[in-house]
């Protein structure tokens, strides 16, 4: 009797996770064929970019550096560090050197607002913004030349208060950095044009860029509000969409770099944003459980091996699942990536699996080589960083900005 309601549930499970991959193919292509807007240059506002940066690495100058070669007539960048001794501080001089007649400003950030140092940061340099339109993003964001352009285009409408951009990762040559890009094709990106799709709009904000109106951020109290918020951009999102302003998806795709992640800090990353969600939406959370159609029918043809109907589950959830990954993957986020990385996909949605079953284990996460317990998204310090630990994150990569 057991095993029928072990068979049962998971032919249950599997149903819906196939069913989440057709809604997300669907997503997807009502994602493009929306119409783009398209504004007059001379209209758009001038923008304030903020970037916190700590740390840096090889690809670091050619993502910064992307930013100031933007063909947009009126913006200024504004670098944030917390340390004058950080690694991003001679580039951004060379940025500087490089672009003399580019507003390009650097700002050391000593004083602490709260648990989140990167929102501290911006805090700081939303007081030196000239403009009423603020452009956020992580340090290791690279973009194209009509970046700002594309994004600023989306406040000809005047109820949007907050533009968001999807983006794929380039994966260094490690298992755990090709299974974390992969994860952003296939997986995270899946999520979020459903999200989409299923709410009408977003309502939460990816850290690939956070592009907001004063009057915006105003009406939620500006950044002191997330302060002591791990996942600052999912809380932006979601307070500026609950004050009544839109959260606009820009058709822009940026570019991030991931570290080349061993296994162990990859299953690390994953389960440092699996439980930030978990307790930042843990209704939302828990039915991503009815998301993972492919676990589930592996586990329901290891459940019953001899019947015909399981393997034909199985087949037809390997065959949507790839749709999806090349749909989206490669139609939508254009990764190159990720046709070669296919076979790993099986791998990627077991231990995705996995990762969400560990969220419930407990409520701490590492960052930054430093241990914090999570309550309703908040952040609370339990150890302070080993100077071993630090050094290892910041040779890996900026992290902290993701």
């Amino acid at each position: 009797m057991l095993h029928i309601a072990i068979q049962a549930a998971l032919t249950l499970l599997t149903l819906c996770g196939i069913t989440f991959y057709l809604i997300a193919l669907w997503s997807a292509r009502d994602f493009r064929r929306e119409s783009r807007p398209q504004v007059s240059q001379a209209l758009l506002p001038p923008i304030s970019v903020l970037k916190p940066l700590k740390g840096a690495d090889a690809e670091t100058y050619a993502a910064l550096r992307s930013h100031c070669v933007q063909e947009y007539e009126t913006y200024e960048i504004l670098f944030g560090v917390n340390d004058a001794n950080d690694e991003a501080v001679p580039l951004v001089r060379r940025l500087m050197a490089e672009f003399p007649s580019r507003n390009i400003n650097l700002a050391i950030c000593k004083e602490v607002f709260g648990s989140n140092r990167k929102v501290s940061n911006l805090i700081h340099l939303l007081g030196q913004a000239k403009y009423r339109h603020i452009l956020v993003n992580d340090g290791d964001i690279k973009v194209g030349p009509d970046y700002v352009q594309t994004v600023a285009a989306n406040f000809d409408d005047p109820e949007v208060g907050m533009v968001t951009c999807l983006y794929r990762g380039s994966a260094a040559n490690t298992l755990g950095s090709r299974l974390e890009a992969l994860g952003i094709a296939t997986d995270f990106t899946s999520g979020v044009v459903t999200a989409r799709f299923l709410d009408h709009g977003l309502r939460f904000g990816l850290g690939s860029t956070l592009a907001m109106s004063r009057t915006a951020l105003e009406k939620i109290s500006g950044f002191h509000t997330v302060v002591d918020y791990l996942a600052d951009d999912y809380q932006l999102g979601k307070r500026i969409a609950d004050a009544g302003f839109k959260v606009a998806l820009s058709h822009e795709i940026v570019e991030t770099t991931v570290p080349p992640y061993s296994f162990a800090q990859f299953w690390q990353h994953q389960l440092r944003w699996a439980r930030t969600m978990r307790v930042s939406r843990p209704s939302g959370y828990a039915g991503v459980a009815l998301t993972f159609g492919l676990p589930w029918a592996i586990f329901l043809v290891a459940a019953a091996p001899h019947v015909l109907w399981s393997w034909t589950l199985l087949v037809a959830a390997l065959v949507v699942r790839l749709a999806v990954a090349v749909d989206i993957g490669v139609g939508t986020l254009r990764d190159r990536q990720v046709p070669r990385d296919m076979w790993l996909l099986p791998l990627r949605d077991l231990l995705a699996l996995a990762t969400w079953i560990w969220s419930y284990a407990g409520n701490t996460v590492t960052w930054r080589g430093e241990k914090f317990r999570l309550e309703q998204g908040r952040m609370y310090p339990i150890s302070p960083p080993s100077s071993a630990t630090a050094n290892v994150d910041r040779r890996i990569h900026s992290e902290t900005q993701r």
